[in-house]
């Protein structure tokens, strides 16, 4: 049986969950849990209603439902390959939708990040390459560098896989299991610093204990040492 590299990827995919009312089930589960950990994280980073945030992968704004009302008004930028999923999200999801500009929900399949402001204080991509093919991922993360002079603190997660076991499905910590070749994906420590040295990107893996077993990150310009 041949696996979608991503049902993101399937044509028609957003439509038909859109249609069935499934704008919450599609992004991964864990709804309220999941966004009060992502902005609870960008807390312990330092980000207040002041700082612009930019939310990659929002989805129906599992985050955005949170940390619009956080943030001072206009503060919260996101980007998805659907931007009816976000509209739905503003539409259903948030208490006052015009804290929130609609032009500040940016349709972005290929991580081209057009329509953004120059500065931002802290990004964000939480549970975005862990659905998308490790190729897809080192294009992402090579967009990314190129504009991360301005995207202030970046995050992201991954799972990992030890080295030597990532060529076959794994069980990680919180029990979901990852693979190499098909969603959740996978990486190695080793293939990611990788990456991020291709890309351009210095990370570093942090501490804390994430939904799933994924691995947070923080990027910024420069070579991994």
């Amino acid at each position: 049986m041949t696996h979608p590299a991503s049902p993101y990827l399937v044509p028609g995919f957003y439509d038909r969950a859109l249609r069935d009312g499934r704008h919450r089930d599609i992004v991964g589960g864990r709804w309220d849990e999941t966004g009060r950990l992502q902005l609870a994280l960008l807390h312990a980073q330092g980000m207040r209603p002041h700082h612009r945030l930019l939310d990659i992968g929002a989805g129906s704004l599992r985050l955005g439902c949170k940390a619009v009302p956080f943030l001072d008004p206009g503060n919260y930028w996101a980007t998805d390959a659907s931007r009816a999923l976000m509209l739905r999200g503003r539409a259903v999801e948030l208490s006052d939708p015009d804290r929130l500009p609609e032009d500040h929900l940016i349709e972005d399949a290929d991580f081209g990040f057009p329509g953004l402001p120059d500065r931002l204080d802290f990004t964000i991509a939480f549970g975005v390459f862990t659905h998308l093919p490790p190729a897809v991922t080192a294009h992402a993360m090579t967009r990314i560098a190129h504009r991360a002079q301005g995207f202030g603190v970046i995050l992201f997660t991954v799972f990992i896989a030890p080295d030597g076991q990532e060529h076959a499905a794994l069980r990680q910590p919180d029990g979901v299991v990852t693979h190499p070749d098909r969603p959740p994906y996978h990486l190695t420590e080793t293939t990611l610093l990788a990456m991020a040295v291709d890309a351009g990107l210095a990370i570093t893996r942090l501490p804390d204990r994430l939904p799933r077993g994924q691995v947070l990150w923080r990027a910024a310009p420069g070579t991994t040492g």
